[in-house]
């Protein structure tokens, strides 16, 4: 009989002496290094998360192998052939907005057509916007947004973020063609992004970022952070895509802030990886601004997924809505622990949350943790979560009409995911989501 061991190493393998050899190995000012040390020293005194701990007590992941998972990734030989070609097609039609590709921790491509940067909008990768508009950056680089304090894995990227992309849109400037950034890993270790999205007052923007990475045996680590600043009557579309290898331990903190009668509009997919945590929150700070937060999640095999969810409103006449739809088979488990908070003074608040699973196995497991934290009054607030087995009805209903069992759960599975996948303003990619959802349910276990 096989025994499952737990790692006894449960940290990874870095030390002071790394932070400062990437910040000279990059050349950085000294305002980013002594950043970057200040969070190692924060990342020093911060424990390691334990079950003990309330946001972390549903996700177990000392089963990971810190001896792989722990070396920073500084690039490799791997170019932008290593990406699947279909990942780097333009997202509508031929033109291409901007394509930004890392591979390994490294940029590998980087363009932006010309129309949209005499907009004079900026699309780049970090270590470039650090030269380049070093004062935007560092007024807007985990300052607004995520901090480094807020947990041991904030404070290990903000000493340690190996590459990432830095979008700045200016006052009144509309972007028509969507922007597209992929991090791509081909070996072992640590990679730690960075997205950075700025908008100013009345700006619009639509952006598409994908985290993908080859198949290997040895562990793989992504440390990841995500900031979206939307000013004043700004409009931000942001998609996310995880389908990661079934190495990789995926650690992300990401938030939004959403200013008056701003708009956002952020979708969420995660497919792959073994171990994912998500934290993803929103700020709404002015009157009149909406934000809606959809994702989409299939897990199987034994992976696990948490999404961690937060709506924060922080000024009255605001408006939220997040729904969350996620399918289970084999022995996979999910869990969506998700927030909504009023602030005082916060009236005339309008927040709905909702998470929806689909279990597709005996053994599968899903958590649905809803919330409310209510802080003032005159306001509507309502949350719902449902976890169930695919049911026989519609399954027989299908069959009745002449379609095998299997191609009838199919279809319904499908159906079950398509509200969200229509939220997705990208044909191409939305029919290779559902060539992998396809993919997944190509052996779904007999049900209960």
């Amino acid at each position: 009989m096989t025994v499952r061991t737990r790692n006894k190493t449960n940290a990874p393998l870095l030390t002071r002496q790394d932070v400062e050899a990437l910040s000279a190995a990059k050349n950085e000012p000294s305002w980013l290094t002594e950043a970057r040390l200040a969070a190692w020293d924060l990342y020093t005194m911060t424990p390691m998360p334990t079950l003990q701990i309330e946001e972390w007590r549903r996700s177990d992941y000392t089963t990971i192998r810190w001896e792989s998972a722990s070396p920073i990734q500084h690039g490799s030989s791997a170019g932008k052939e290593a990406i699947p070609p279909e990942t780097l097609a333009p997202l509508i039609g031929e033109a291409q907005g901007g394509l930004i590709a890392a591979v390994d921790g490294r940029i590998v491509h980087n363009e932006l057509d010309e129309s949209i940067r005499k907009q004079g909008v900026i699309f780049t990768d970090l270590d470039t916007a650090v030269r380049e508009h070093g004062e935007l950056v560092r007024r807007n680089l985990m300052t607004k947004a995520v901090k480094p304090d807020e947990g041991k894995f904030a404070s290990l990227h903000a000493a340690l973020w190996t590459h990432g992309i830095f979008v700045y849109v200016p006052r009144n400037k509309v972007v028509e063609l969507p922007l597209h950034s992929v991090f791509y890993n081909t070996r072992s270790g640590m990679s730690l992004g960075h997205v950075v999205i700025v908008l100013e007052e009345g700006a619009q923007l639509t952006l598409l970022q994908e985290y993908l990475s080859a198949e290997g045996q040895d562990h793989m680590s992504y440390v990841g952070m995500t900031e979206l600043v939307v000013g004043a009557n700004a409009n931000l579309r942001y998609v996310a895509l995880q389908d990661w290898a079934r190495n990789v331990y995926d650690f992300r903190h990401e938030r939004a802030r959403v200013a008056q009668d701003g708009q956002l509009d952020w979708i969420i997919g995660t497919m792959g990886a073994h171990f994912t945590k998500q934290f993803a929150e929103i700020e709404i700070d002015g009157s009149g601004a909406w934000a809606r937060m959809s994702g989409l999640f299939f897990a199987d095999a034994d992976q696990f997924m948490d999404h961690d969810t937060q709506q924060n409103h922080n000024a009255p006449h605001t408006t939220s809505d997040l729904l969350f739809k996620g399918a289970l088979k084999d022995s996979a488990r999910t869990v969506w622990q998700g927030m909504i908070k009023a602030m005082p003074g916060a009236q005339k608040t309008n927040g709905f949350q909702a998470n929806r699973n689909l279990l597709l196995s005996r053994d599968s497991r899903a958590d649905s943790i809803p919330g409310l934290e209510i802080l003032t009054d005159d306001l509507r607030c309502t949350h719902a979560a449902t976890v169930s087995r695919l049911e026989d009805e519609p399954v027989f209903y299908l069959e009745s009409r002449g379609l095998p069992k299997s191609e009838s759960e199919r279809l319904l599975v499908l159906g079950f995911f398509d509200p969200i996948m229509q939220r997705i303003p990208f044909a191409e990619v939305r029919d290779r989501l559902g060539a992998h959802i396809e993919q997944k349910l190509a052996h779904v276990a007999e049900l209960a």
